[in-house]
């Protein structure tokens, strides 16, 4: 998409409609054809840094199929009700059409094939309209990259109605918009749902994990966020989310006020309950306020008896997104490249944590990786050859190294990967790591002292190779390889069950994470429902990339990517539970050098550092 200034408006009208856009900044959303029409600015907060306005008018006289067709998608694309799209149909069809069945976001407008001619005779016609789908939004407003970009033939009929002027009688449910018009017209929001419990666990703080959507940017977006958490979850998150509403709950109402208080009344459920009124509450203003940047700080949760509660981030106990990653979230680690000794880094100097992992082992190699918990108090290291466990206080009152907690066997031909890798801990304290022993390849959760073998489903030949669990423990990124070696990035989600005394876990629900990316190098945490990855698409050099959790990029916060990075990691704590945002990290692999992302350029921490890695906790 080009960038374009503010002061350089371009036009675009649908053939057969007209259609009018204005620049505002940024890259914009454009129809593939037409003339000029009228260009409007809108002033309103809600559309400040938007790109395009997109105001559509109903079918030209005359216009014959393939111009109705295209003035119809079209109108597809405006910021209003699908009242002016209905016009392009016949009465029966406007009834029938469910617009809100889903989105097919399309490589481009559908194309009618060649040697499709209407006739001046013709009172009935037929287009099969074709296009590539690059991605999918289900009626649950939930995105689905589309594996391969697959080829669609849409099919569109028409009828010459009395007065002689077509109309599409027959179309598909749902909506058709090519890709750029996708990016103006919807905005990817989150909405909130509370963590399943772990039965086999201690009782822990509820936590709200994020499930991206899309929504029309500029149609009523807070009345759509609020329906869409009523709603309940995507199915893909289902199997480790619930929700506080029950069914039948409906959202008659949503306002906000000059005092940034955004008001809810929700009608089909008693809100005379004080617990359940406060955790759907909460549900709505975390989404409210994602969905309405600085606009939403409180909530205001009215029944249809008057009924009701408030929420706001002050709430205390905090079960807002990010409530479990832990005191020291922000804090930086350094392993140092000589020693392998573990050392805290603030601002441009560092100290050794305090026990065994701040000083040198004499006449030992130094350890392999390390991650601390996201507590602080402890870290998990991996044996200088990769086959023994540790877990370490980080303490004075801790003096030596302990026994291994977990380790594997070593065989004659292991290379240097076939072992432990890839420490992760959750924010309710059970640690992740992957065991790449050829025999025996897995994927474990160390709960206490107990080492939990966790199945994961769907992995169709690949190996897990890395993962990094999130904080609220129900959702891991995983690094698999497959039989050509290519290294790919997937979400999966951790079902939970058993006992305390026989703990289990399986990883189901198995979907790409960075579809384009071939070659993933390090995956981290960044946001409720992102990830930072650092991998690199097929014939290009490696870059940093925001992802959604959904499997799409983020566009909006691209990352510079700097030569020979090795690694990269970012902060799960962000927003709600840090005013300041924690900057990306980055380490050279030639060097060892280390690097914060400031202001878009990367500086170096001190250049006395060198580091083997270079981490937050988790």
């Amino acid at each position: 998409m080009r960038r374009t200034s503010r002061t350089e408006p371009r036009l675009a009208a649908a053939a057969g409609a007209v259609v009018g856009t204005l620049l505002v900044g940024g890259c914009a959303a454009m129809p593939d054809s037409g003339g000029i029409g009228k260009v409007e600015l809108s002033q309103g907060t809600a559309d400040r840094n938007l790109q395009v306005r997109v105001f559509p008018v109903g079918p030209a006289k005359g216009a014959k199929p393939g111009d109705l067709l295209a003035g119809f998608l079209d109108a597809l694309t405006s910021d209003e009700s699908y009242d002016t799209a209905r016009q392009y149909l016949t009465a029966e069809a406007g009834m029938r059409w469910k617009p809100d069945a889903g989105i097919k976001v399309l490589a481009a407008n559908p194309a009618v094939q060649p040697g499709q001619t209407v006739t001046d005779a013709d009172t009935a016609f037929a287009i099969r309209a074709s296009s590539r789908v690059v991605a999918e939004v289900d009626d649950k407003h939930a995105y689905r990259f589309a594996d391969g970009q697959r080829d669609v033939a849409l099919p569109f009929s028409f009828v010459r109605e009395k007065g002689g002027e077509w109309r599409i009688s027959e179309l598909p449910d749902g909506v058709v918009i090519n890709e750029t018009n996708f990016r103006n017209s919807y905005r990817q929001v989150d909405r909130f749902f509370y963590a399943k419990q772990d039965p086999s666990a201690a009782a822990a703080p509820e936590v709200l994990i994020a499930d991206p959507i899309y929504l029309r940017r500029r149609t009523d977006p807070l009345t759509s966020a609020a329906r869409a958490v009523v709603a309940g979850p995507s199915d893909w998150l289902s199997p480790v989310a619930q929700t506080a509403f029950p069914t039948g709950s409906t959202v008659e109402q949503v306002s906000v006020d000059e005092s940034r208080t955004a008001r809810v009344v929700l009608s089909g459920v008693d809100l005379g309950s004080t617990m359940l009124c406060r955790r759907m509450a909460t549900q709505l203003f975390y989404t409210l306020a994602d969905q309405g940047k600085g606009q939403v700080e409180r909530l205001d949760l009215k029944g249809p008896r008057g009924a009701g509660c408030q929420a706001s981030r002050t709430d205390v106990p905090f079960t807002g997104p990010g409530a479990l990653v832990g005191p020291s979230a922000g804090q930086q680690y350094l392993q140092r490249a000589e020693d392998g000794v573990l050392m805290e880094v603030h601002d441009t100097e560092g100290s050794t944590v305090r026990g065994p992992l701040g000083k040198p082992q004499p006449g030992k190699q130094p350890l392999g990786t390390i991650a601390v918990a996201r507590d602080g108090a402890r870290a998990a290291a991996i044996g200088a050859n990769g086959h023994q466990l540790y877990t370490v206080g980080l303490s004075d009152n801790v003096r030596t190294m302990p026994e291994p907690l977990l380790t594997t066997p070593v065989r004659a031909g292991d290379r240097a990967e076939d072992g432990l890798a890839s420490p992760s801990w959750d924010g309710r304290g059970d640690l992740w790591v992957v065991d790449r022993d050829p025999q025996n390849r897995r994927v474990l959760m160390v709960r206490g002292d107990k080492p939990v073998t966790v199945p994961v489903e769907g992995l169709d030949g690949n190996t897990v190779q890395d993962l990094k669990i999130s904080s609220d423990g129900v959702r891991v990124a995983l690094v698999l390889k497959d039989v050509r070696g290519t290294r790919s990035l997937w979400l999966g989600l951790v079902v939970h069950g058993g006992s305390k005394d026989a703990p289990t876990a399986q990883v189901v629900g198995l979907r790409p994470a960075a579809p384009l990316l071939t070659e993933v190098a390090s995956v981290s945490w960044a946001e409720a429902d992102q990830l930072l990855v650092l991998g690199k698409e097929n014939g290009r050099l490696p870059q940093l990339h925001y992802m959604s959790t959904d499997g799409s990029q983020n566009s909006e916060a691209p990352l510079q990517g700097g030569e020979g990075m090795s690694s990269a990691e970012a902060s799960e704590a962000r927003g709600d539970v840090l005013q300041e945002v924690k900057p990306v990290l980055a380490r050279q692999a030639a060097d060892g050098k280390v690097y914060r992302l400031v202001n878009s350029q990367w500086r170096e921490v001190n250049p006395t550092f060198r580091a083997s890695a270079f981490v937050y906790p988790g």
